[in-house]
């Protein structure tokens, strides 16, 4: 059986593919690395996904499906895995190679020992174009180091430090037990993907290495501004389907719970500030109705996020009260790395 699963979801993604890939490879035979060629129809990634097939066919698997978007081709290599664990690395972006050879090693030691942990978090580096300074997200604060833990060890997360995709691997079994399957069609769906599984997370384990490196700058990015109030439509889908998810009152550890709660402040805020500069009364309506949404499904947290810090700033009254929303705005910046 393999150590590690890697999916990496491509849409014509012929420009930038190669280099994720051969960050990849150094794995050698303890890694499966799942190409899922999410319908590429405008370039060569599908021909590329074969190549790498061909060449490394105890390494590389290609995938070819319609497109059903990322968080469908997410499914799709978490279906194909057959690693003991399992990771996400989007086509754009790499994984250091110092680092990856040190990860590859402590997972290969905690399986051998036994202690097979649910979830291990590493530190991740925004690779933004044209910064001088790249900033790195570390959890040290948050976790114990280099020992397997649970969420009652956790310790202080701070503000704007939250476990993201590019940090996260999965025990592969726990996460198709968990029932975890992402909206087809739907961007931003990597917000599920951390949070969805939390619960079933019973063991953890991290290192103060920066694996991934998380590329950001192209201008029809995701995480563009721009592209985000253009599809804050899908935000609110994914944000509904968060609030959906869980009664947090029913989560039994209260770090856990604190976290989570902390979770769906951060993506209300997104939210919120993306609905705030699109600026139309549609949208500012928009935002009445998802705060409504939350107080329907819980109203003891809707009014624990309403009148938290962040809540206060993204529903003070008039103009005014939409200038104060800026501090929440460079937070939610630091946070998803807007460009």
């Amino acid at each position: 059986m393999k150590l590690l699963s890697i999916a990496i979801p491509c849409y014509n993604s012929e420009d930038y593919m190669r280099n994720c890939i051969e960050s990849l490879l150094p794995g050698g035979e303890e890694v499966e690395i799942i190409i899922v060629d999410d319908g590429s129809a405008k370039d060569r990634t599908a021909e590329i996904a074969d190549e790498y097939a061909a060449e490394y066919p105890g390494i590389v698997k290609a995938v070819h499906q319609e497109n059903g978007g990322h968080g469908e081709a997410v499914n799709t290599g978490l279906k194909n895995a057959t690693g003991l664990y399992f990771k996400v690395v989007d086509s754009d972006d790499w994984v250091d190679a110092e680092s990856y050879q040190k990860v590859l090693k402590k997972l290969s030691e905690l399986v051998h020992e036994g202690n097979a942990v649910d979830m291990m978090i590493c530190n991740y580096v925004y690779e933004k174009q044209g910064a001088k300074r790249k900033k790195t997200v570390r959890y040290t604060t948050a976790f114990p180091q280099d020992q397997v833990f649970t969420w009652s060890d956790v310790k202080h997360f701070h503000l704007g430090q939250y476990i993201l995709m590019h940090s996260v691997i999965y025990r592969t079994r726990m996460l198709q037990n968990c029932g975890l399957e992402l909206p087809k069609h739907t961007f931003y769906v990597d917000n599920i993907f951390v949070y969805y599984p939390l619960p079933y997370v019973k063991t953890l384990y991290y290192m103060d290495t920066d694996l991934y490196r998380y590329f950001i700058g192209r201008a029809d990015q995701s995480v563009n501004e721009q592209v985000m109030i253009g599809r804050v439509d899908q935000q609110i889908k994914v944000n509904k389907i968060m609030i959906d998810q869980y009664d947090l009152r029913s989560i039994q550890n209260p770090k856990l719970r604190k976290y989570m709660v902390s979770y769906l402040d951060i993506m209300m805020t997104v939210s919120s500030i993306m609905l705030i500069r699109s600026g139309t009364p549609e949208s500012l309506q928009k935002k009445k109705d998802l705060w409504q949404y939350l107080k329907k499904k819980d109203a003891g947290l809707f009014y624990k996020l309403y009148f938290g810090i962040f809540g206060r700033a993204m529903n003070l009254p008039g103009k005014g009260g939409r200038k104060v929303s800026v501090f929440a705005y460079r937070l939610a910046n630091k946070v998803m790395g807007f460009n």
